[in-house]
């Protein structure tokens, strides 16, 4: 009877550990008050430490691209450094880290998630990458030049515009903001597909009458073309940046001043989206830990470029949405406090651990009284 015992709380052990196991879905929560989902099942993580990082970015005149090459020389240790690669942007630089061909990237924060849903221009969801950190607002930036007459998006209509790169971030906020202002892009305006500097080399050639900008404020290209062409940025006006904040709820609404460029000299509304870091998942837990921790704590970061000022750590993981934190900057984050460590999961398992040992608990109690009972 006693073998009999045993085997049963070893049996029941084994329940425990497969109903603690079964189920890695977990949300963590921010001091914020907001969620972020941590990694699914289907996420796979390696233990791979990389002695030259590939940085995806966007246009050598873009903010991406100073920003990651400023940014990756100040948190460079001696065990490995950082190639940053121009690229089209978001997209490419989601699907390059899913060829192996970049192992981190800047990215839009609407577009990874986009990826992870396999959603807008993703063919099927993309999970290959995990977030380290968004770094600063990204300005949805709609400039044009002043011979155009130009003044709201209405005023697109019949007109040659630039819309991005195709697939890139740039071009999803363009067809979305044209969208909410009641514009089709196939149909009411003379779209073209352009990089940033593209974008500026028309506007100053007068190929364009417009081009959709997403980026950080100033951007390089935008400034240049300041320089030689007269050029101004078109408010959105509050219907349209309205509509796109309850239809898409990553945007938020930004304010546009003589800050941002010389040129404006009275506010122009529009809207922005959040830059953020992503690594591929091969990378290992130690290595993205101290990318993130440098990230933070190197003193050279906040001072290597003007976009800097902006970054936050206590806000840093509020724009993420569904794409997972890589378990390397997971950790820091709640080492630091800003996320609370997943606890659901233990205090289920704790239960249902206490809830099998009750029942075996009882089982025996009656198997001895059993015992007694058949002795007498």
């Amino acid at each position: 009877m006693k073998k009999l015992i045993a085997i049963l709380l070893t049996l029941t052990l084994c329940v425990c550990c497969f109903a603690a196991c079964g189920d890695n879905d977990t949300t963590e929560t921010t001091l914020g008050g907001e969620e972020t989902t941590a990694a699914p099942v289907d996420v796979v993580y390696g233990d791979k430490t990389f002695e030259t990082i590939k940085v995806g970015t966007g246009g050598t005149t873009g903010t991406y691209y100073a920003f990651a090459g400023a940014s990756t020389q100040a948190i460079t240790v001696d065990g490995y450094g950082f190639e940053v690669v121009s690229t089209g942007g978001s997209q490419a630089n989601i699907e390059g880290i899913d060829d192996g061909d970049y192992h981190m990237a800047t990215v839009q924060n609407d577009v990874m998630n986009y990826a992870y849903n396999g959603t807008n221009g993703f063919a099927a969801p993309i999970k290959t990458f995990s977030a380290v950190a968004c770094i600063y607002p990204e300005v949805c930036q709609l400039i044009a030049t002043e011979a155009s007459g130009i003044k709201t998006v209405a005023d697109l209509k019949g007109k040659n515009v630039a819309i991005g790169d195709a697939g890139s971030g740039v071009f999803y906020n363009a067809t979305q903001i044209l969208a909410a202002a009641g514009i089709d892009y196939e149909k009411d305006i003379n779209a073209t597909f352009a990089s940033f500097g593209d974008s500026a080399t028309q506007l100053k050639d007068g190929a364009i009458d417009a081009a959709f900008i997403t980026a950080g404020t100033p951007t390089t290209a935008i400034t240049e073309l300041a320089t030689s062409t007269n050029v101004v940025a078109v408010d959105l006006g509050e219907d349209v940046i309205a509509k796109l904040m309850n239809d898409f709820p990553f945007y938020t609404k930004y304010e546009m001043t003589s800050a941002d460029y010389g040129f404006i000299t009275e506010t122009v509304n529009t809207v922005a989206i959040m830059a953020t870091y992503v690594v591929t998942n091969e990378m290992s837990e130690d290595q993205v830990y101290e990318i993130t921790k440098n990230l933070w704590e190197d003193a050279d970061v906040a001072t290597c470029h003007a976009k800097a000022a902006q970054m936050d750590i206590n806000t840093t993981v509020n724009g993420i949405g569904d794409v997972p934190l890589h378990p390397g900057a997971l950790k820091y984050y709640v080492e630091k406090g800003i996320v609370e460590a997943p606890v659901e999961e233990t205090t289920e398992a704790v239960e249902d651990t206490t809830a099998a040992a009750d029942e075996t608990t009882e089982a025996a109690e009656e198997t001895t009284v059993l015992e007694e009972t058949t002795a007498a």
